[in-house]
């Protein structure tokens, strides 16, 4: 036996239905065809703007792999040829590679640490007006981005503080960077006066103040912070040649640099008309200059392309923030 009840519960769905879709037809936006043209052309040139941006690397990448010598004439553009991974084992097989990877990651961990700190902490100090002279203060570092006293007063300086084949000369140098300072000073500016003021009025002193209110407010400029620094450390190599002599404190980027000339050395050597080495001869048709040179920018950069999408929304934030000011 059906009831009523029964039958009435589908019409009511219907009905339901029904009016979902009438509403739905007289809110839906009419896109003109003019619209939507315009539309299709953005989606067509943002297409194109990110296979520019995206094609070097790949571009890179299968260079890498493919036939050594056919990279050398430019002749792989879009697909791999003659694939192989001969260019990463002999990058791998460098003296000393996994000592300078350990240098140029604790070097990053470390700087990229006590810089954010730093400009953290100084951000905060400089917005403070019971500070003693912080306008000079903040004058003074912010002049150093514009006047250089040169190299070799600045490696008399680092001798001077014992700094040459010795690790901290890698953090030191780089803890206070006028351009981060200025992003963050600006960034602790826009928080609200009243949040610290509220602090105060609890009896917090200015560390309970700058750990419990100002850090997690101002964590995206840290995190901007952190990766402009984290870049200059894992990237740098300048300060190796110019204090350090030890190759156990040599990081990647330097091993890799040395390993580029290397092949370049042996390139040249087996195209030379004088040279009777099979040796070189050998290792040059191995390897090519421009095999070599891609290798390292894979190595060096995937690290980066790694880390950079964790701290991208903080990135975006933070330097949008940073720069509305000074």
């Amino acid at each position: 036996m059906i009831l009523r009840k029964d039958l009435e519960i589908p019409k009511v769905v219907t009905e339901k239905r029904a009016m979902k879709k009438e509403i739905e037809q007289k809110t839906k936006i009419k896109v003109s065809a003019g619209d939507r043209t315009l539309e299709i052309i953005c989606y067509i040139v943002f297409t194109i703007a990110a296979f520019l941006c995206l094609y070097p690397f790949y571009y890179i990448v299968i260079n890498t792999i493919s036939a050594n010598d056919l990279s050398a004439k430019g002749d792989i553009l879009f697909w791999p040829q003659g694939i192989h991974f001969h260019n990463y084992l002999s990058a791998f097989r460098i003296d000393g590679l996994f000592q300078a990877l350990k240098i140029s990651l604790l070097r990053t961990v470390l700087g990229t640490g006590f810089t954010v700190f730093a400009s953290a902490y100084l951000g905060f100090m400089f917005t403070q007006e019971k500070m003693w002279l912080r306008k000079v203060w903040y004058r003074l570092i912010v002049a150093t981005m514009y006047f250089n006293a040169g190299i070799i007063p600045w490696y008399l300086v680092m001798k001077s503080m014992h700094l040459t084949n010795n690790f901290w000369g890698y953090i030191l140098p780089a803890i206070v960077s006028p351009f981060n300072l200025i992003l963050t000073k600006t960034f602790v500016e826009s928080v609200p006066k009243e949040l610290q003021e509220a602090a105060e009025m609890d009896g917090a002193g200015v560390l309970t103040v700058f750990f419990r209110v100002i850090i997690p407010v101002i964590k995206p400029i840290m995190a901007t912070v952190a990766i402009f620094s984290a870049v200059n450390q894992w990237n740098a190599f300048q300060d190796t040649l110019l204090l350090m002599t030890d190759t156990k404190l040599y990081p990647l980027q330097f091993v890799l640099y040395q390993y580029l000339n290397q092949a370049s050395s042996l390139a040249s050597l087996a195209q030379s008309n004088t040279s009777t080495s099979s040796l070189a001869a050998a290792a040059a048709t191995t390897q090519t200059t421009t095999s070599v040179r891609m290798t390292i920018t894979v190595i060096v950069v995937l690290p980066i392309m790694l880390v950079y999408p964790i701290f991208q929304k903080y990135f975006v934030k933070g330097i949008m923030i940073g720069a509305v000011k000074g």
